[in-house]
């Protein structure tokens, strides 16, 4: 069905290859990973497949990708749209219409699908992807995950023979997440759809994947295989094999269930050890934010309904909750970004959405969800000294942070050209420039490889530890069981849980990360709280 076939693209400018002589071949009816580090060439692989690269991306491309029968060098995106149907990372970018159910039909509509078989596709995949809810909606009023979905929806629709998304699941709660996913694998097993995705969350996909494309990068060669075999020895490795190789399991296990029937020795090693509790890094300080019944509206629909909260100097907080739950919405409300229907808000004194600019940068600053919001230069070096001189600190400050979080990107690439993940790290490092007390992080790890989000786990604890406070409004449980103190749950608007993060995620089973999952009921969160524990009581 795809067969590449010593396939290179290099970009202009590029001192390298971003893809260098990839050969391999994936028959029909197999649902593919593709993984590897942020900015490897993964979204520039799955764009070979239908043509985007060359005829969209530019760049130069040699060797031959050949899609069912068809070289994408010689045919163009519009000649393959009846057998691929392609899904970016950025849905909005994709978006042609305003609402969701004109969105969902319009791509059978330029193929002049017959108008009873459109409603009867359209009301398929409003089931299928749980948007029977917001089918009248305008697209610009749903969240980062329903967007999701409705860009994935819209490709179905034509059904396509293949399936080829990047991130498909980074915006999506988890369970939205698992449902999606099962959606993919029921059109793999029972349809012989053949489904090719990136994804740098493996802990949610491994487990369905039959063949794995690992892209490492830097001109290594890509390999295809099974995950178990490819994971043996890779450092992109979700927290369940992570665990299995600590255990000395052999083979490593792929899922919580294959994990769980193997822990029994591991859990009565930890009978007698104490899970940690991550509690702040730092004694709690003074008030950095308040929220007392903010109500937000976006005309008739509640965001917000009386929600009141606060958070303090030395606390990293998770906002967690199904897509839809408010948020982006809390965080827009924080720094003025929306204005309350009723309520007050205030970040420092401030009251967001009556300070200036010049006053808010200095008491909050946010990293929103599409980190393109906040890049304008021409140049990622452009862009860190724009950063150093509006917020009067030392010239190279941003680009000092740029270069502990993704030492790889170059100063000269344009922001436009960058992975989402690289795009994410370079607009967090320039909201971090003013360090401002209280940081907001919207999907703070979309796009992002292991390696980064340890990294970037290690620079909010040095900030939280020096005094400054962290809310962060996620989907990744593995990242708030690394790094937060304290979980709010959100749902419909108001706050249905709030605590500190083993008594919320030990016990949840939406949020529970994989290493709770498998060790039920002791409140283990992570990897390196297992492996302490047991070199501790070794060491005993």
């Amino acid at each position: 069905m795809i067969v590449f076939d010593r396939v290179s693209v290099t970009y202009d400018d590029a001192p390298a290859p971003t893809l260098d002589t990839v050969s391999f071949v994936l028959p029909e009816g197999e649902l593919c990973l593709v993984a590897g580090p942020t900015g490897s060439g993964k979204s520039t692989l799955l764009k070979c497949i239908n043509g985007l690269v060359p005829h969209f991306t530019g760049g130069t491309m040699a060797g031959q990708a050949v899609v069912d029968g068809r070289s994408t060098r010689t045919h163009h995106p519009r000649d393959l749209v009846d057998v691929v149907g392609y899904v970016g990372q950025d849905p909005v970018a994709g978006f042609v219409s305003d609402s969701v159910e004109d969105e969902l039909a319009y791509g059978m509509e330029s193929l002049g699908i017959s108008p009873p078989t459109m409603r009867k596709r359209v009301e398929e995949t409003l089931d299928l992807l749980g948007l029977a809810d917001v089918r009248h909606r305008p697209l610009a009023t749903l969240s980062g995950g329903q967007q999701q979905r409705v860009a994935i929806g819209s490709v179905l629709t034509t059904h396509p023979r293949i399936l080829v998304l990047d991130e498909p699941t980074s915006a999506l709660d988890p369970l939205a997440a698992e449902e999606v996913l099962a959606t993919m694998q029921r059109l793999v097993h029972d349809l012989g759809l053949t489904v090719i995705l990136a994804e740098h969350r493996l802990e949610r996909v491994v487990q369905y994947a039959d063949q794995m494309l690992l892209v490492p990068g830097g001109g290594r060669r890509v390999r295809l295989g099974s995950p178990a075999d490819l994971m043996r020895d890779s450092a992109l490795a979700p927290p369940v094999v992570e665990l299995g190789r600590a255990a000395g399991w052999s083979p490593l296990p792929l899922s919580v269930r294959d994990a769980r029937r193997r822990a029994a020795g591991l859990r009565d090693a930890l009978a007698g050890c104490v899970a940690p509790s991550h509690a702040p890094l730092a004694a709690a300080g003074r008030e950095l934010a308040s929220i007392r019944g903010l109500v937000v509206t976006y005309g008739a629909t509640p965001a917000l309904r009386d929600m009141t909260w606060r958070l303090d100097a030395g606390e990293i907080v998770a906002v967690m909750g199904r897509n839809g739950a408010g948020k982006s919405t809390l965080l827009k409300a924080m720094v003025g970004l929306v204005k309350p229907s009723s309520g007050t808000v205030r970040a420092g004194e401030l009251d967001p959405a009556r300070s200036r600019a010049s006053q808010l940068i200095a008491a909050v600053g946010l990293v929103p969800q599409n980190p393109s919001d906040i890049l304008y230069a021409d140049s990622v070096g452009s862009e860190c000294v724009l950063a150093d001189a509006d917020t009067h600190v030392s010239p190279g400050t941003a680009a000092g942070l740029l270069a502990e979080l993704a030492p790889d990107i170059s100063k000269s690439s344009h922001p436009g050209d960058l992975s989402e993940g690289q795009r994410l790290i370079l607009a967090l490092c320039i909201v971090m420039t003013a360090a401002p007390p209280l940081l907001l992080l919207d999907e703070p790890t979309r796009g992002l490889d292991y390696g980064a989000k340890r990294r970037l786990v290690e620079v909010l604890r040095r900030l939280v530890a020096s005094g400054h406070g962290v809310a962060l409004a996620t989907h990744d449980v593995e990242l708030v069981a690394e790094v937060a103190s304290r979980v709010v749950v959100m749902a419909e608007g108001e706050i249905v849980a709030d605590g500190p993060t083993p008594d919320i995620l030990a016990t949840s089973p939406a949020f529970a990360p994989q290493v709770a999952k498998i060790l039920a009921p002791a409140a283990w969160l992570t990897v390196p709280d297992v492996v302490a524990a047991l070199a501790s009581r070794s060491a005993s």
